[in-house]
């Protein structure tokens, strides 16, 4: 029996670069985003980015093959799962809680997670292929809601 999957971090930053908050839940709006995150007034033109989703075990396995240690905030994804493979949910809807999702585009790494987390060791570059199709799932909100930490999350099947 496998495991369920479920949000293990809700995060949300209110001004771009801006520190990331974790909170129990947030408010979403359908096509719009995360009421109050850095993205939400602008979401309407840009879909792809309503929400973004990263597993914890992405970020756990690039850790190790880094020897770096990475929090969860660290990618900058609103969601950080655990127990699903998002990569598999693009062009999928899928339900976590009670709001629907639908899988867009993968969500790759940029210069500025390679900056963030860059060491002696680990430039930009090397963090930024280490993340390279593990840096999460570009969704689209398509009801009104709220999620919350410990949730549930799972592929909705066609009628």
């Amino acid at each position: 029996m496998t495991e369920p999957a479920f949000v293990e971090a809700l995060l949300v930053a209110t001004q771009r670069h801006g520190e990331l908050l974790e909170l129990p839940a947030v408010q979403v709006k359908a096509g719009r985003g995360i009421v109050g995150d850095r993205f939400f007034s602008r979401s309407t033109r840009h879909p792809e980015r309503n929400i973004t989703l990263i597993e914890a075990e992405a970020i756990a396995a690039v850790a190790a093959e880094l020897d770096l240690p990475i929090p969860l905030a660290a990618p900058r994804r609103n969601i950080v799962t655990r127990g699903i493979r998002l990569n598999a949910l693009v062009g999928q809807t899928f339900r976590v809680g009670q709001v629907l999702l639908r899988g867009l585009e993968l969500c790759e790494p940029c210069v500025v997670l390679g900056r963030n987390l860059q060491t002696g060791r680990n430039p930009p570059e090397r963090i930024i292929r280490a993340f390279l199709h593990r840096g999460g799932l570009r969704a689209t909100i398509l009801n009104d809601g709220v999620i919350r930490q410990g949730e549930a999350i799972s592929l909705v099947t066609p009628d």
